[in-house]
């Protein structure tokens, strides 16, 4: 008997405008089986988009507004009562929220903000790696989950989408921990896994209408993709964005141990699509780094090859305004970048023997003032 594919809806969805997104998101959800059948009536379902930090929608930081007005109208036909929600990496959910356009489009449609700032710590004895978790008590509340996520590039995962989304339920600053326990890149990707495998969200919508490409998740450039993607399989849909991106699936580090935990899978074989055609969005001049995420090293004769030969964030002085968001949110201690003999007079500077490239400098910086780059030594041996 042949196993059964999991399907990924994909849809065009031209623009934001609210007839054409509510129009995409439904059929996509509608070739999934329909909203029915992932929410009842009388349950709570948390509704939670990607708000890494409150930024105006035009610059493709967040979820769109008109993604969540349209997920609200959809689910609350099924009966069941709405949140919505998202710890972001600073700030608070109320704040971010707003900046992003989605708490005013919560408060029309009468949907509260659910509780992002406190949590209560969960085992998860069939974890792969990471066995406990902090999540917040508005995702612990909800009795199911649909994430609403966003098409990005990413310098620690090379692009976030459906798995990745999840992070955002573990609460404030607490994210930042797992970052210095996990440095290793496929560590932290198999945590995301199992965050995904102990929360179980029931449905994932994605937001590729407008992506973001290159110097992403924050500070990239917005790319017309024209699409709204949706599946109960957060790993085939990650695996459907890096194809619509012409990037090798498994170089989504997030794509094996996600098929080894049973959460999904990354095979073109085993993954149905319906809906519109995969060719006719495919991008191959998307800019994302086409390669493997590389294992971190340690020891001294290791550190010095990654520091010549390993990607790792710069700080580009003309954009730099002293504002001490990359030494803030550097998890490590003592700290990778910091202010140079406490002066803030000239730019932070790295100590790239501590660096442990997890990039939240660069993901965070408001000023697109932090990139990713590659040493000479290194450049010249990928080549």
């Amino acid at each position: 008997m042949t196993a059964e594919k999991t399907k990924v809806a994909l849809v065009a969805c031209d623009s934001y405008e609210e007839p054409v997104v509510a129009s995409a998101v439904r059929r996509a959800v509608d070739l999934i089986g329909g909203a029915a059948a992932f929410a009842r009536p009388g349950e709570t379902i948390l509704l939670k988009p990607n708000v890494l930090v409150g930024s105006n929608p035009d610059r493709c930081v967040s979820t769109h507004p008109s993604v969540l007005r349209t997920a609200i109208t959809l689910f609350r036909e099924t009966g069941a009562s709405l949140t919505t929600g998202d710890s972001s990496g600073a700030g608070s959910t109320a704040l971010n929220m707003r900046r992003a356009g989605l708490k005013q489009v919560a408060d029309e449609l009468g949907v509260p903000l659910a509780d992002f700032s406190s949590g209560r710590t969960l085992s998860h004895p069939d974890a792969l790696l990471y066995h406990r978790f902090h999540i917040a008590e508005g995702v612990l509340a909800a009795d199911g989950i649909i994430s609403l996520c966003k098409m990005k590039t990413h310098g620690l995962t090379r692009m976030t989408g459906a798995v990745k989304n999840q992070f955002g339920c573990i609460p404030g600053l607490s994210k930042a921990q797992h970052h210095a326990r996990l440095p290793d890149p496929r560590d932290f990707a198999t945590m995301l896994v199992d965050l995904n495998t102990l929360l179980k969200p029931r449905l994932f919508i994605m937001d590729a209408v407008m992506a973001m490409e290159g110097n992403g998740p924050r500070s990239g450039n917005p790319r017309k993709m024209g699409l709204i993607l949706a599946s109960a399989d957060p790993v085939a849909l990650d695996a459907t964005m890096a194809r619509l991106a012409a990037l090798e699936p498994s170089f989504v580090p997030t794509a094996d141990p996600g098929e080894r935990s049973g959460l999904g899978t990354y095979h073109e074989e085993n993954i149905e699509i319906v809906g519109d055609k995969l060719a006719d969005f495919i991008c191959p001049d998307f800019d994302v780094v086409r390669r493997p995420v590389e294992a971190a090293t340690g020891g001294k004769v290791r550190t010095f090859a990654k520091n010549r030969m390993s990607p790792r964030p710069v700080i580009d002085a003309t954009k730099c305004t002293r504002c001490g968001t990359c030494v803030a949110h550097c998890p490590v201690t003592p700290k990778a970048v910091n202010w140079k003999e406490k002066e803030r007079t000239s730019p932070p500077v790295y100590n790239y023997d501590r660096c442990i490239r997890c990039f939240c400098c660069q993901e965070l910086c408001p000023q697109a003032a932090i990139t990713i780059r590659q040493p000479l030594l290194g450049r010249l041996i990928n080549r």
